[in-house]
């Protein structure tokens, strides 16, 4: 059986023949369009198999894709992967419960630790989550830590700034050589 690509377009011409030629563009989208642009030349599949150094099938699958699919047939697919372990909302309420006071909830500390926010999550919200993968989620939204206070948001004591006084420099300024 022999297989051909089926006639471009003019548009279809000018995009594979840029692709097929390109140097910037995804090895594996390059070596598809060549795969079309060689059958567009009236090449075999067996030539164009041994020009670009693939397996036949493969030729034969991506001349398929793209007769059935135009030039969008070339590009990757989406893959199936492990599916996400914690739900959007689960992940919400970890977020939205480390931006809030603890004293808000009724709770006897000022300040959230990992180790609290997991047990919190684990025993009220019903979120079983280790430590570190909060840790994560939360490194992800963009949220630092802060090991002065251990927790997210406004600092503890709102006159921290006026307790502290003036910053002064740890060390003194350099003189300058003239």
């Amino acid at each position: 059986m022999v297989l051909h690509a089926r006639p471009l377009t003019p548009d279809e011409y000018t995009s594979l023949r840029q692709l097929a030629h390109s140097r910037t563009a995804p090895a594996r989208l390059v070596e598809r369009a060549r795969i079309i642009w060689q059958a567009q030349q009236g090449r075999r599949v067996s030539a164009i198999a041994a020009a670009l150094r693939l397996n036949h099938k493969t030729v034969r699958r991506w001349l398929q894709h793209f007769n059935a699919h135009g030039l969008a047939g070339l590009e990757d697919q989406p893959r199936t992967g492990r599916p996400a372990t914690y739900t959007a909302a689960e992940v919400g309420t970890v977020i939205a419960l480390a931006l809030t006071d603890p004293q808000q909830l009724g709770l006897p500390f000022a300040a959230w630790t990992l180790d609290r926010l997991a047990a919190y999550l684990h025993e009220h919200q019903g979120i079983a989550m280790k430590r570190s993968r909060i840790g994560e989620l939360l490194l992800a939204e963009g949220l630092r830590w802060r090991s002065q206070e251990t927790w997210y948001g406004e600092r503890v004591d709102p006159a921290f700034a006026e307790k502290r006084g003036p910053s002064s420099p740890s060390t003194p300024p350099r003189r300058r050589v003239v």
